[in-house]
């Protein structure tokens, strides 16, 4: 072999010239890597007196052969590089050469190691990082690193020994690099480490967190910015190994890091990679933050740290430290009770928004606007008191506090819509006149500011209008659309993106109200129907098909049909642009479509599918990596490694690294677990594209059921297996989909078959093909349910069954291997005690701590919801079940929070009236905690309360214990008569109405009946007309003597409710029972009936 010609093929690679690396890698890779020499010259040059930048090129493609041609080496000639590596290593000046050559050393001592040879390596190296020279322990502590990394296993019966000199190398006085590869090996240590089986290595191992701690903070306190990263990313890394390293010391840990954090004088990439770190603490160690109770603490740290903000531009990506911590207050939302981070925040806001510094003012606002998403229900209750403050900061004399208060309206609105558009009539006008002094004031395009806050101003419109129903909203569009249309032809793309964007919203609000403005809309939006020539184009394109769909919703079929047929069109070339928004708005507008022409789709039906079949084939890439200029022979395309599809970055001359951060891919992917991968969370394009078109399917069949069921058998071969995808977003929509796909083929029955009779054994088996379809349904659910560590996976899981057993009954769980493993999923739900429940890797029980976040409560509430589904499937065989749910739902109703009182009370209520006559081994258990509640401080809980009650005593058969309690029943009814508060007085009716009916004996008729009366009709829970009518019906039938006498005050509450507005104050079935009883009146007193011309009218 040609020496010098394999030097100068090396020093090639080295040039920063593509033509020149490609041309001599692949001569490398043709003529010399194949043979057994080439690595014996490589390790002779990592040992020569080459430039450095050679020896560290040799030993990376050294290390690359060892796995090839180590195996060829002579044992004479294995021993005198194993010796002379090591020694050339200790005593290489270079530390780059010295850590690509460890790493060659790790790769030989990792094979001889699997061959039973070089069986004394780990003394050498111990020996090493226990020298007396402080580079020599530098090459030692990282051999043992890259060792640990690659062979760790292979070292556990080394740990006792190894952590006792990592003991000492963490305090090295001398070398700040033993320290920092002392910290390396440790992280590695603890991700191989057994913590059940070695528990003298574990406690070694949390001995040294404090020291850990301390080399962090000599790093950050002397500016040391590789060792800073390097040492935050081992406390990443051991974030994700066995919570019990770190549990010892986490709190401290935490401190320590709040305590950087807030640090002014700090560099500010170590302030924000401390934030970062708290961030992974809240997502992945949720519930031990909760116990520590540090996030009022956090939250203000973080509140203060956003006053460092300043003048920055609203859409600048940059991460800075004051946007790390408002990132981190929208994470802190979302996962800590709102006790611990919204209360905090709004009791600190008062100052800050009064504040003289607008620094202040803006980061008030915008910590806020940050929290909203992760507890709007709490959020909801303050609204009364924050709406005032948002109104005063729209008018802030400093734009940039004018800026963030448009901000948090906009995510307000988009978390409570119809809460934020009661107050339209202070928030449109400001918001218009928001935009028109940006308007006139803009001095051109190059104007940023003002154009920010047109397009601000805009984007809240799109989210206020989103909670106005058409008559609050169409008397605003006169002054709306004129602007909104001037906007379109804006040159600034991504206001006239925000224009169109913001029409859509308006049209699909306000409904017929937009035919006025339809044709023209139209006219103006359709020259961007099918512009193309910019990745900014397309995006408008894909903001124009949006709009226009939502404009389809508005003005229904008829006006909408001369657009249909290029729009199909342009939606169909959409898919073949290489833009993947685009193609993910066309299906939703085909989505929209189908909801618009239900059945007369069906012309479009077989091209939609072919489509959305193809998107769901479409193979993904799982990540994607940059190989370095090896790489560029497959830039674009996909490889296989490890058994995991990669897609290979394409090489630029910007993209060559140093050879030490180049690692052998294959080696690595092959060799990590498949738990390793799982780990990566990996949400590709292709990802994102097949949940929205999976989405589209249920639509379509939902709405245009009879012509799709020729696909409903492919469509449920292709979507279930993604049940398990990596990406939740596709689970939840392969959820919904397949239950949406059961209950719409339910719904073409005959209506007497549709129609189910609640319980088990069931009374009528299903046709066929809907029992198959349920069956291979529930396999699919069950296989995730148990295990999915995903919180909105399983919350979809439990919206989606509560809603289809609501609509088809039993039948869907009839089999017994059904039925016992749904009980136990929503029970360990309910208890706290599901996989999604818990911290990432931790099995210490913090699943009883009293308060709950907002997003984790959902998963128990929407899993409620589906044991009242089952309440309804299963009707008065449900009795045996709610043995198994009482206590657990019971627990809810003494809960601190108000809405877990009131939901489980709401829950309880359900139950009983699903079950029936089943309730009554439970009546008195339940009659205490319901009692209670009625005179409960919150409303809701009060209300549903009086509910639940008036259901307890209709179904239950114990009359006994039933009477006892009508005195006490009574006395807490008489207040909640006379409250409008959350639906209180239409309850506290629909109680006394079955009381009467049930008990009449028992119930001092003459005071309560005109009492009752008095309050009709009823104005919120329609629901709660069925018992008082039937009730008032039932007295009349028996001749009682009251009601007749009540007669006159009677008619007229009956000429209101027989009204034709609003529509759903009545069942057909109670409806008819009104009519017949006013003919029935009439027939006794005409003169009466004929006062009410609706009345009479019927008669």
């Amino acid at each position: 072999m040609d020496t010098q010609k394999f030097l100068g093929l090396l020093e090639e690679i080295s040039v920063p010239d593509t033509a020149r690396v490609k041309a001599a890698t692949a001569t490398l890779r043709t003529d010399y890597y194949p043979l057994p020499e080439s690595l014996t010259i490589l390790l002779q040059l990592v040992l020569s007196n080459q430039p450095s930048h050679i020896q560290q090129l040799a030993a990376t493609e050294a290390r690359k052969l060892v796995v090839k041609h180590w195996k060829s080496v002579s044992v004479d000639q294995k021993a005198q590089y194993r010796q002379r590596l090591l020694q050339g290593t200790l005593e290489e000046e270079e530390q780059i050469v010295r850590h690509a050559a460890a790493r060659v050393i790790t790769q030989i001592a990792k094979i001889d190691l699997e061959n039973n040879e070089w069986l004394d390596v780990f003394d050498v190296l111990l020996r090493a990082a226990s020298s007396p020279d402080a580079r020599q322990r530098g090459v030692g502590t990282y051999l043992l690193f890259t060792s640990l990394e690659s062979i760790g296993e292979a070292m556990m019966h080394r740990f006792p020994e190894l952590l006792e000199i990592f003991s000492k190398t963490i305090r090295d006085p001398e070398s700040a690099e033993v320290r920092i590869n002392t910290m390396l090996a440790l992280s590695r240590l603890a991700i191989v480490l057994d913590t059940d089986e070695d528990a003298e290595s574990l406690k070694m191992l949390q001995e040294a967190i404090p020291q850990m701690v301390a080399v962090l903070k000599k790093a950050v306190d002397e500016g040391d910015e590789d060792r800073t990263t390097q040492s935050f990313e081992v406390f990443q890394t051991l974030l994700g190994c066995d919570s019990s390293v770190l549990n010892r010391y986490f709190g401290d840990v935490v401190q320590f890091m709040i305590n950087l954090a807030a640090e002014k004088s700090l560099d500010e990439d170590a302030r924000s990679q401390a934030l970062s770190f708290l961030m992974q603490c809240i997502r992945y160690r949720k519930l031990k933050m909760q116990g520590l109770k540090i996030g009022e603490q956090l939250t203000l740290k973080c509140l203060e740290i956003a006053t460092e903000l300043g003048d920055a531009d609203a859409d600048e990506e940059d991460v800075t430290t004051p946007r790390s911590a408002l990132g981190l207050l929208d994470e802190m939302a979302s996962s800590l009770p709102p006790g611990q981070v919204v209360v905090p925040l709004l009791h600190a806001m008062g100052p800050y928004v009064s504040s003289s510094d607008p620094n202040r003012r803006q980061a008030g606002i915008m910590a806020l606007g940050m929290c909203v998403e992760g507890a709007p229900d709490f959020i909801n209750t303050q609204l009364h008191e924050i709406f005032p403050l948002i109104m005063r900061l729209l008018e802030d004399p400093e734009v940039k506090v004018r800026r963030a208060a448009l901000d948090g309206v906009m995510r307000i609105a988009e978390e409570l819509p119809e809460e934020i558009g009661k107050e339209h009539k202070k928030l449109i006008p400001a918001l218009i006149k928001h935009m028109d002094i940006a308007t006139r004031s803009l001095s051109g395009p190059d104007d940023k500011q003002n154009m920010d806050i047109i397009r601000a101003s805009t984007n809240c419109i799109d989210s206020v209008v989103e909670g106005l129903n058409s008559e609050d909203l169409n008397p605003y569009l006169q002054e709306l659309m004129p602007r909104l249309g001037r906007l379109i032809g804006s040159n600034d793309l991504k206001t006239k993106g925000a224009a169109i964007g913001a029409i859509g919203n308006v049209a699909s609000c306000s409904k017929e109200g937009f035919l006025p403005y339809f044709e023209k809309t139209m006219e103006a939006l359709s020259e961007y129907v099918e512009i193309k020539d910019s990745p900014d184009e397309l995006d408008l394109r894909s903001f124009t098909c949006d709009a226009m769909g939502n404009i389809a919703m508005a003005v229904g079929p008829q006006a909408f049909q001369p657009y249909v047929q290029p729009l199909m069109r342009a939606t169909a070339e959409a898919l073949h642009l290489d833009h993947p928004k685009l193609k993910e708005t066309s299906y939703l507008f085909w989505a929209m479509l189908a909801k618009v022409y239900k059945d007369d789709f069906k012309p479009f039906l077989g091209g939609v599918m072919k489509a959305l079949f193809e998107s769901l084939e479409t193979e993904e890439s799982e990540i994607e990596v940059d190989l370095g200029d090896e790489a560029e022979d497959l830039a674009g395309k996909e490889i296989t490694i490890g058994g995991k599809k990669i897609k290979v970055a394409a090489l630029t001359n910007d993209d060559l690294v140093a050879a030490d951060d180049i690692e052998d891919l294959d080696d690595e992917l092959a060799d990590g677990s498949d738990d390793e991968w799982d780990d990566l969370d990996v949400v590709t394009a292709v990802a994102q594209e097949k949940e929205i078109a999976v989405e589209v399917l249920g639509d379509i069949l939902t709405h245009d059921t009879q012509d799709y069921l020729p696909y409903m058998e492919k469509t449920v071969e292709m979507v279930l297996p993604l049940l398990e995808h990596s990406y939740e977003g596709v689970q939840k929509a392969a959820i919904s989909t397949l239950f949406r796909g059961y209950a719409a083929v339910w719904s073409l029955q005959a209506k007497e078959d549709k129609d189910f009779t609640p319980g088990l054994p069931l009374q009528k088996e299903p046709p066929p093909q809907i029992k198959k379809l349920g069956e291979i349904i529930m396999t699919g659910i069950l296989v995730i349910w148990q295990e999915e560590e995903d919180r909105a996976t399983i919350t979809e899981i439990n919206r989606s069954l509560s809603a289809t057993l609501r609509a088809s009954g039993p039948s869907l769980i009839a089999s017994p291997t059904v039925l016992k493993p749904i009980t136990e999923n929503l029970l360990s739900i309910i208890t706290k005690s599901h996989p999604c429940q818990k911290d990432f890797g931790d099995e210490e029980d913090l699943g009883q701590l009293e308060e709950t976040s907002e997003y984790d409560w959902l998963t128990i509430d929407t899993a409620m919801d589906a044991v009242i589904g089952l309440a309804v499937a299963l009707g008065e065989s449900f009795g045996e079940l709610w043995k198994m749910f009482e206590k657990p739902i019971l627990k809810y109703t003494s809960s601190s929070e108000s809405g877990e009182r009131s939901t489980a009370v709401g829950v309880i209520a359900e139950c009983i009236k699903a079950m029936g006559r089943a309730v009554t081994p439970s009546t008195s258990t339940l009659m205490k905690p319901l009692l209670h509640r009625m005179s409960d401080e919150d409303p809701e809980t009060k209300s549903n309360a009086a509910y639940a009650i008036g259901l307890l005593q209709q179904e239950s058969t114990n009359d006994k214990e039933i009477l006892k309690n009508f005195p006490t029943i009574l006395s807490k009814l008489e207040p909640l008569l006379q409250t409008d508060e959350a639906r209180s007085k239409d309850n506290a009716a629909g109680c006394v109405a079955r009381m009467i009916m049930t008990h009449m004996a028992n119930m001092p008729t003459a005071q309560v009946l005109p009492a009752l009366i008095d309050i009709l009709p009823l104005r919120n829970d329609f629901d709660e007309n069925e018992p008082v009518y039937d009730m008032i019906v039932k007295l009349y039938s028996q001749q009682d003597q009251q009601i007749i006498q009540l007669t006159p005050q009677i008619l007229p509450v009956l000429a209101e409710v027989m009204a034709p507005e609003p529509k759903d104050q009545l069942k057909d079935e109670t409806r008819e029972k009104l009519r017949e009883l006013v003919q029935f009146i009439a027939s006794k007193q005409p003169q009466e009936v004929q006062k009410y011309e609706q009345l009479a009218a019927l008669v």
